[in-house]
């Protein structure tokens, strides 16, 4: 996939220049910054999802949820009241898309042209991670405090179907349409579970050892590998039709989501606590490779993947400088750093290969 080479000069002096010119190179790696879509306001933020077709972005933020434009990268609109959103899904064909907002227990069905909420469902406590499965047609909210999964029609009115106890804390979620699963990461008990979505109940459940508290997944359906990031600096690799962990590669502290883009084969973790995005090559189904450690901003922890355009993209604030400030007691904590007021923007990171 990367192609990293020199040319031999004539001269001693000329190819040596070009020998560390191309080490620079294939050290900084694929991705490099092409953007800064600037958002403003106030408020916290969670899940990002990415409608390659639509070529919009849709980044929960606060109590609403910022619809951007990823041609144009500005922002064209937004969902109103969705106190604690979490996540948005999204089906295009019904023309609808669906927010979980965690402080009112309650999924916002909304019309996808104008924006506007056309209804809100009940789910289990804190709705967080949240998804639409195609074919079927079913909206599931994975519920943080009540430790199960909501299954909500998506057309006629959004009627429940069923409420499937999960056996911990709930996060993130992927589905393979051929194998008929969803695939949740169980954070509190370092385990995944398969969902059959036709019986609407657990079917397998998996520990993630040696990794620990998962929260983001990724998926490769032709492989048959789920990408999970865990809370001890580790990025799993599983094979989900046996449940078997195939190997494991380092990332950065604070990791919260995970992508794979099976045209380039790479694999992200977004590592809020130092800034940084790990991006590994699947060499081979049992084999993971980092490439490049990817300088981003402290605190970007939300990230999806358009794989259309094969650029991620990234929730971020700026922070304000540290005051100079007495000594701190052994073992005390550093204060947390202040977000500056209306700085919150969205970062968009590109392939090389791709943005030539």
């Amino acid at each position: 996939m990367r192609s990293y080479f020199n040319n031999k000069g004539l001269l001693v002096l000329s190819s040596s220049v070009l020998l560390i010119a191309s080490f620079a190179v294939a050290a900084d790696g694929p991705y490099r910054l092409v953007k800064e879509i600037q958002v403003g306001a106030e408020g916290g933020w969670d899940y990002a999802s990415v409608d390659s077709t639509a070529r919009r972005l849709y980044v929960s933020h606060g109590t609403k949820v910022v619809v951007i434009d990823i041609d144009k990268n500005e922002v064209v609109g937004e969902v109103n009241d969705t106190p604690g959103v979490h996540g948005f899904a999204f089906a295009p064909e019904l023309g609808l898309g669906f927010s979980s907002n965690g402080r009112e227990n309650k999924v916002s069905v909304v019309d996808l042209k104008t924006l506007r909420t056309l209804s809100k469902l009940d789910t289990g406590q804190n709705p967080d991670a949240i998804y639409y499965v195609p074919g079927i047609r079913e909206v599931y909210t994975f519920n943080g405090r009540s430790n199960d999964a909501t299954v909500l029609e998506a057309k006629d009115g959004g009627k429940l179907i069923a409420t499937i106890p999960l056996p911990g804390k709930p996060e993130f979620a992927t589905f393979d349409p051929a194998a008929g699963r969803i695939y949740n990461n169980i954070e509190d008990k370092s385990i995944v579970v398969a969902i059959d979505v036709k019986a609407h109940k657990v079917v397998e459940t998996w520990p993630i050892a040696p990794g620990e508290e998962a929260s983001g997944m990724a998926i490769d359906t032709t492989n048959h590998r789920l990408f999970i990031v865990c809370s001890n600096k580790l990025m799993v690799v599983m094979d989900y039709m046996t449940g078997k962990v195939v190997t494991t590669v380092p990332i950065g502290p604070g990791v919260d989501a995970a992508c794979f883009d099976p045209v380039t084969g790479l694999a992200f973790a977004s590592n809020g606590g130092d800034g940084t995005v790990t991006v590994a090559h699947l060499d081979s189904p049992d084999k993971l490779t980092v490439v490049q450690t990817l300088r981003t901003q402290r605190g970007s922890r939300t990230m999806i993947l358009d794989p259309r355009s094969h650029r991620i993209y990234l929730a971020a604030v700026n922070y304000e400088a540290p005051a100079a400030a007495p000594a701190a007691a052994p073992g005390a904590k550093p204060p947390r750093p202040k977000p500056v007021p209306d700085s919150f923007k969205v970062l968009v990171y590109g392939h090389e290969e791709y943005e030539k």
